[in-house]
């Protein structure tokens, strides 16, 4: 089983999620790595195994910190998979809410 943060996006012209950026997290040290910038396609195929899960990672400007936000989940239907954190609040859904990683060209 692997946990994973998920802080950032990258968004193509049609501001469509291309990339997410990824920490995997070290429970026992409670660490995370660094970013690491995974497309969509390989996000999915890792939160596809159903034992890895992921949450969001926000970084809180008042107490400037990464604090732990809403569990990711992969979604499936005709049209294709994506990953969303919280259905029901329209701010926090399908993960837009996080970092615009556009500026780090990695």
């Amino acid at each position: 089983m692997a946990l994973f943060r998920i802080s950032g996006i990258w968004t193509d012209s049609n501001k469509l999620i291309t990339h997410y950026g990824f920490h995997t997290v070290d429970v026992e040290k409670n660490t995370a790595t660094r970013l690491e910038k995974i497309s969509k396609a390989e996000a999915i195929l890792l939160l596809g195994i159903k034992e890895n899960r992921a949450t969001t990672w926000i970084w809180d400007y008042n107490v400037s910190a990464w604090i732990v936000g809403e569990e990711v989940e992969l979604v499936t239907t005709t049209e294709g998979s994506y990953l969303r954190s919280n259905a029901e609040r329209n701010e926090t859904n399908n993960l837009a809410h996080l970092i615009d990683y556009d500026w780090i060209r990695r």
